[in-house]
């Protein structure tokens, strides 16, 4: 039947996922390529599926004007200056990582099984680092060594999709002794370069070797906007969860999502 949903209609639906599942810890590429291989929608293109996440990080942007503009306004201050040359780590090692995983070939995945396991497998992993921090007094200081972990963990997320960037910047910051909102805002900071940056290099691409199955400027513009919608509710509810709860739900989730996926690899 996705041959008779209007184009407009799927970029909508593939938007929404998009927005409300980048910055939980459960993976955006794994669900939307569960609702592609699915067939509740027609199957997008890499631009698109790339450039619908700048959305999000709009989205972050403004629900962290004001910490950005405090940032900014004060780069002069060691502590200021400190916080964004962190974010810069943690960015540049996810940025030379990526850009080699592309000279070697990584792109995205077409089939469900190893998106599938990287979110079984990520469920297990939330479950453990949670239960691993119980009871511990958790600072709200990014060190060096959480921004280094960070990065890594963010190069992780995208040279193994389904991996999840929130699940594995947050929650190995967390592991390493951050608090939850604090870890939860460094991956959402670290977020808007990263994601940004992707989605201009794949519009750089896109520009100078057209594909003729590419997906329609329009559609992706629309794509972005109904991610970046979504997000913007996604971020700001997730900023107020972290103050008392942990990931404990989204581990138990994932894990079922993961087993429910490779079911359907399988059949």
């Amino acid at each position: 039947m996705t041959g008779a949903m209007p184009e407009w209609l799927a970029v909508i639906i593939l938007g929404l996922v998009e927005g409300i599942t980048e910055f939980l810890p459960i993976s955006s590429t794994g669900h939307l390529l569960l609702v592609e291989n699915l067939g509740l929608v027609p199957a997008q293109s890499d631009l698109f599926n790339v450039v619908i996440q700048s959305g999000a990080a709009l989205a972050v942007i403004a629900v962290f004007a004001r910490r950005l503009l405090d940032l900014a306004s004060n780069l002069g201050a060691p502590w200021a200056r400190d916080y964004i040359l962190k974010l810069a780590l943690a960015f540049v090692i996810t940025g030379a990582g990526g850009l080699l995983a592309k000279r070697l070939g990584f792109a995205l995945p077409k089939s469900v099984s190893p998106v599938a396991w990287a979110t079984l497998v990520g469920g297990v992993a939330i479950l453990l680092i949670e239960r691993r921090v119980r009871g511990q007094r958790l600072s709200a200081r990014v060190t060096w060594g959480m921004a280094v972990a960070v990065g890594l963990g963010q190069l992780l997320a995208a040279v193994f999709p389904g991996t999840s960037r929130a699940a594995a910047t947050i929650l190995v910051a967390v592991l390493l002794g951050l608090a939850r909102p604090a870890a939860t805002e460094f991956s959402f900071l670290l977020g808007i370069p990263t994601l940004l940056a992707a989605g201009a290099l794949e519009i750089r691409q896109a520009l100078r070797a057209p594909d003729a199955m590419s997906t329609p400027w329009s559609m992706v513009a629309l794509g972005t906007l109904i991610s970046a919608l979504a997000a913007l509710l996604v971020v700001r509810w997730l900023i107020r969860y972290v103050q008392t709860h942990t990931f404990v739900p989204f581990g138990w989730y994932r894990v079922a999502l993961g087993a429910v996926m490779l079911l359907l690899a399988r059949s």
